[in-house]
């Protein structure tokens, strides 16, 4: 099938805007303009809710995925990221109005109900749970291969940021929280910096630990290094509450360092604060100077401002590297691989399957994500902040050329542009971050009150008001 029959008026449109620096989608809207434009985004969260509803168990998890092509049974496995999902996304709709208060409450006193009853170890959660009765998964749904259980460190940051919301928005749970959240110590996954061997004590935080060893497990053979990727949310949230050192955010990479093999050798300086020496380093994309990420992807980038007011603190570095990431994935869906379609992130193959998508050029990793032609509406949903009349055209082309959308589920997971096949799931990750981004666009700061006060005002906002990125 011939991609460019999708290229629809719009598309074509929003690429010749940018190809000739056009600032036409940059004009204020009208006041009938944005009402409209408000309507259909809050009609776009209360089906994205509906799949998340669709998603969770009487048991009160928040499973992986349906399929919604058929009657949506939520899928065996659950994870902590998705269970975390799920509950920003109830708060998220009872702030906006879309249930009541009770329903609100009701909702997440199961769910926390249900957490209270997952075997932990060490103070962190296993990385996949039957959705339906809590157990610790050890045999993959379906296939049967065996699961080791583990400890991971990004998902566990993903389940206690949404606690952490929680605690806020429904204080009548807040004791039960704290209770599940005073065994969580983030030092655990933590290798302090050695100035004498660095290589061995970096100062970063590792991928996580397979417990069943003796000790504190068997821990990943990788660091965590990238400072522009999703496990950020982990520094912060130790840093916030004193289990991390202040200092581990300078021991993450803004790029690697010159000669060790990255996707481009970067440019930069290295530059003192608090007493550490840190390569400011800078990627340079279509004349455009940015903070990589890992592999390229929307959600690396994006996904931790959702809850971390990072381009309010820190608006002429963390502000202006999301804007930059934001601009290169637009023009490169756009302007350097001609699909008329943007926004490429890890998810659904639409086939089948799951896989990492992203713009391979702005990802430190030499073998990086790369787009293959398939784009994923929940990175325009967290492109709205930096550009929300593309990202809603963009969504809106996706919509109607390709059936990517219905009122039920809200968006499917992904759309193979170049062949036109749209994919039959949605997840919840994806679903959970569309719910996020939605929130906050609607009612600014719905989702981010308890990361602008304690640890996070104190320790974490000076950090990154003092971020310098060479860009």
């Amino acid at each position: 099938m011939n991609r460019r029959r999708f290229l629809t008026t719009a598309a074509a449109g929003t690429a010749a805007a940018f190809a000739t620096g056009s600032t036409a989608f940059a004009a204020p809207a009208t006041r009938a303009r944005t009402a409209s434009h408000t309507a259909l985004l809050r009609t776009w969260f209360e089906a994205t809710y509906r799949s998340l509803t669709a998603m969770t168990t009487d048991f009160g998890l928040t499973a992986d995925t349906i399929d919604v092509t058929r009657t949506p049974v939520p899928s065996r496995q659950t994870s902590p990221t998705n269970i975390g999902c799920g509950l920003w996304s109830t708060v998220a709709a009872g702030g906006l109005g879309v249930i009541s208060r009770s329903a609100m409450h009701h909702r997440l006193a199961r769910t926390v109900a249900a957490i209270e009853k997952l075997e932990r170890a060490h103070g962190f959660w296993f990385n996949w749970y039957d959705a339906y009765d809590g157990s610790v998964l050890t045999t993959w749904p379906g296939s049967g291969d065996a699961v080791r259980p583990f400890l991971s460190t990004v998902d566990n940051a993903w389940l206690v940021t949404g606690l952490k919301i929680v605690a806020d928005a429904d204080p009548t749970l807040r004791p039960r929280i704290t209770a599940l959240l005073d065994g969580v110590d983030w030092s655990y996954f933590y290798t302090p910096y050695d100035a004498a061997d660095p290589v061995t004590g970096p100062g970063q935080l590792l991928g996580g630990y397979w417990p069943d060893k003796p000790g504190k497990g068997e821990p990943t053979g990788f660091h965590y290094g990238a400072l522009n990727t999703e496990p950020r949310m982990a520094s912060y949230l130790g840093i916030a509450d004193g289990s991390l050192p202040t200092d581990h955010y300078w021991h993450l990479y803004r790029t690697l360092l010159p000669g060790m093999g990255q996707e481009q050798e970067p440019a930069g300086a290295y530059v003192t604060v608090d007493g550490v020496k840190v390569w400011e380093g800078h990627y340079t994309y279509r004349g455009r100077k940015l903070v990589p990420t890992w592999g390229g992807s929307m959600f690396e980038a994006l996904m931790v401002p959702l809850f971390i007011p990072e381009p309010e603190w820190s608006p002429r570095s963390w502000g202006t590297t999301h804007q930059r990431y934001v601009r290169s994935q637009i023009e490169h869906g756009l302007i350097e691989a001609k699909y008329g379609y943007w926004g490429f992130s890890p998810a659904n193959i639409p086939e089948g399957g799951y896989r990492e998508y992203g713009v391979d050029a702005i990802g430190m990793q030499e073998d990086g994500y790369n787009s293959l032609g398939v784009v994923t509406p929940h990175a325009s949903f967290l492109a709205l902040p930096q550009a929300p009349d593309e990202a809603l055209t963009n969504l809106q082309a996706l919509a109607r050329d390709f059936g990517a959308y219905d009122d039920r589920y809200g968006f499917r997971d992904s759309i193979h542009v170049t062949t036109g096949r749209v994919s039959d799931f949605v997840l919840a990750l994806d679903q959970g971050m569309i719910a996020a981004a939605l929130a906050q666009h609607l009612r600014p700061g719905l989702l981010q009150r308890p990361f602008r006060t304690g640890g996070f005002q104190s320790r974490v906002r000076p950090l990154l008001g003092k971020e310098r990125f060479s860009i």
